[in-house]
């Protein structure tokens, strides 16, 4: 206290309970230490007894025996005065315990409150808000990229296939109608086959082919020219 109150330094509530609970520590083991000396003082008193009953100092007898009911006596306050001093140690333990969970929580809440003052709703939002922009672009961008790689790699492949299709579309359209198109005059000389080629000849000064063979003829002239 005299240094304290010469260094104007005052004891925290974790220091003061460590300081009672020293004093309360040092208390308990004081009185086992008093209690083991009654005891063997009792020990000793029995066996005075003991002798002195045997040699008939009976007097003797009863002012020991009175001695050892006082020694006994006071065993028993010891016993419950170190048992009252442990409830208030576990007591003073329980503060401490207390005492350091509300520190804790104390340091916690500094801490929430610091990282909530760091953390700015509008500064978040606005954060959000620009990066689901910038994925939204970066989403375009590849989508262009993507759309430009297709058009780049895939032109020469598309139309390769397109003629693909469209040669194997004449030559279909050609097997089902060679039989119709045998006999029928060849204007350019494109479409028949030499069988067609030698009846055409044979055919030649006949009488001029329908209106529907012609409209065939003229349809089959312009697939071939496309």
């Amino acid at each position: 206290m005299p240094l304290e109150w010469l260094f104007g330094r005052k004891m925290t509530p974790e220091e003061m309970l460590r300081k009672n609970q020293r004093a309360l520590n040092k208390a308990m083991r004081d009185l086992d230490r008093e209690r083991s000396k009654m005891e063997q003082q009792e020990k000793r008193i029995i066996s005075d007894i003991k002798k002195m009953a045997k040699e008939g100092q009976m007097d003797a007898v009863k002012i020991m025996a009175k001695d050892l009911v006082r020694t006994r006596r006071y065993v028993k306050k010891f016993i419950l005065m170190r048992a009252n001093i442990q409830a208030v140690s576990l007591k003073i333990q329980t503060l401490r315990s207390q005492n350091a969970m509300a520190m804790a929580m104390k340091g916690v809440t500094k801490a929430m409150q610091n990282m909530n003052r760091q953390l700015k709703l509008p500064q978040i939002q606005k954060i959000m808000m620009e990066f689901e922009k910038q994925s939204e672009i970066m989403d375009m961008k590849e989508e262009m990229m993507n759309d430009a790689i297709d058009d780049a790699m895939g032109d020469e492949e598309d139309e390769d296939e397109s003629d693909a299709i469209v040669s194997q579309v004449l030559d279909e359209l050609g097997l089902q109608l060679s039989e119709q198109l045998t006999d029928l005059p060849n204007a350019n000389g494109s479409l028949a086959t030499p069988a067609a080629k030698k009846q055409a000849a044979a055919a030649a000064g006949t009488s001029t082919i329908d209106d529907a063979d012609a409209d065939l003829q003229a349809r089959l002239d312009n697939l071939r020219r496309e």
